[in-house]
Parts: C-alpha cells; sequence; structure tokens
C-alpha cells in the first residue's frame, strides 16, 4: 500500500460507520428502502443494469455498500473493494438485512490479486466521487481493465472535474488552475456531516483533481472502448454541471 492509500484508508477508518448510521440510517431501514425498489438506487445509470442476473460485478469503492446491495437484489454476483474496515462493517450489516449476500475485500485496488480476479468480472461500477482518491490514474485504469472479461463493460461516475475551480454540489473550489497536477490535503468526505468532539480532529486525506481530458484519455490508453460520455447537472444548481459518466467496454478482438 502507498503513501496516498495509508493516508486515505486512516481517514476512511475515523468515525465513519457513526456516519452512516448518522445519514443513511440504521442498516435494517435503509434495507428497507433498497429493497422497495432496488433499481431506482441505482439513479439515472439504472439503464445499464437492466439484466444483470448471474453476472460478476465489481464495486470499487463501494463504501457502505447502498449501490451494491441494489446489484445483488438485482440477481448480481457482487465483490466490494474498499479500503475501509468501518465501510465494510456497514455495508455487510445492510446486506444481512437485505438479504443478499456480497463479497467484501478490504484493500487498495492497486494491491488487486489478479490471480484471482484478472479477467474476472463482467462489468465494474464505479460511482459517488473515487478517482481523486487515486494518485496515479493510468495504473488505476490499467488495473480496472485487468479485472474485466474480454467484452466486459465499466460504468464511471464521478463528480465533474470542473469542481476543480467551480463551486458544485457541495463542493467548493479548491484550486485556481484546472491543470495543475498537484497532490492536497483534503477533508474527509463527511467530516462537516458529524458533530465535532472538543478538541477532536479529522485525518485529512490526500488527493489529487484530474480534468476530463485526463480521465477519458487514461481509459483509451488502458484499452478501454469509450461508447457513452454523459455530464449530468449539480444537485443544487441545475444550471451547472455535477457529475460524469463513462460507459465503456473492453472490447475482444
Amino acid at each position: 500500500m502507498n503513501k496516498q492509500s495509508e493516508i486515505n484508508k486512516k481517514a476512511w477508518e475515523y468515525r465513519a460507520y457513526e456516519y452512516w448510521l448518522k445519514n443513511d440510517g440504521l442498516p435494517e431501514e435503509r434495507a428497507k428502502i433498497i429493497m422497495e425498489n432496488p433499481m431506482a438506487r441505482l439513479k439515472q445509470h439504472g439503464k445499464y443494469f437492466s439484466n444483470i442476473n448471474g453476472l460478476k460485478i465489481a464495486n470499487p469503492c463501494g463504501s457502505n455498500g447502498r449501490r451494491a446491495v441494489a446489484l445483488a437484489l438485482l440477481g448480481a454476483d457482487v465483490t466490494i473493494f474498499d479500503i475501509s474496515e468501518e465501510n465494510k462493517k456497514y455495508a455487510l450489516e445492510l446486506a444481512d438485512c437485505s438479504q443478499v449476500k456480497l463479497d467484501y475485500i478490504v484493500s487498495d485496488l492497486y494491491d488487486v490479486d489478479m490471480n484471482v480476479y484478472g479477467n474476472y468480472f463482467d462489468m465494474l461500477y464505479l460511482e459517488g466521487g473515487i478517482l481523486h482518491y487515486f494518485h496515479d490514474i493510468d495504473k488505476f485504469m490499467e488495473t480496472l481493465f485487468s479485472m474485466l472479461k474480454p467484452n466486459g463493460k465499466i460504468i464511471l461516475n464521478d463528480f465533474h472535474p470542473f469542481r476543480k475551480v467551480m463551486p458544485i454540489n457541495f463542493f467548493k473550489s479548491s484550486v485556481e488552475d484546472y491543470f495543475e497536477t498537484n497532490i492536497h490535503n483534503s477533508n474527509v468526505a463527511y467530516k462537516d456531516f458529524l458533530d465535532k468532539a472538543e478538541n477532536e480532529e479529522f485525518p485529512s486525506c490526500s488527493v489529487r483533481l484530474y480534468n476530463i481530458s485526463e480521465i477519458l484519455n487514461s481509459m483509451i490508453k488502458s484499452g478501454f472502448t469509450i461508447k457513452e460520455f454523459n455530464e449530468e447537472p449539480s444537485w443544487t444548481n441545475k444550471k451547472l454541471p455535477g457529475e460524469i459518466t463513462v460507459y465503456a467496454i473492453k472490447e475482444e478482438f
């Protein structure tokens, strides 16, 4: 595990389970919501998962399991790769309450065992804004490409890169140069949503913010064939971009 991953692991294992309980509720409460309509939990990405019964799907950085449980309820065999034991605890409790099974691997994605997971998955689903936690996007994309079977599909959803210089969603712009390539210290995503105990400090994350061309070119370089690129509006201002979604495949030649 590299230095950046060690920093982010420490951050995401600090009161994360407490946050999920506060934000999403008890696992049994959240499970009822997901079970009522699992497709709705996949938001605008549901169109990619209309027939996934029996498919092997990886959910890298799957966090507390909300999307993975929805996919499992739709019949997929789902594996989460995530760096946080606290996230795993909530996710497995959520899966148990939803009466589905998840495989949850606590690991740096860079360290995935390709003897086991190389050419293994039919689909990869990455969502919720995770790219900034990886400082080497080419290595990251190469890892994802290696995990997919030939003709496998990837759905990559992330925060719109314009957030580097523009306040969108709940994020303030963090740098002034859209094209800068530095690694920055940043707050863990849920810090401001928890009550602050006296003299208590949250560990910082280590992040690298990418622009659109870096993301798309890295996917192309790794071997993916991009089929769709979509921009979605901000949650807080529909006139501004908030997210991007890339749909691509690993073509068999």
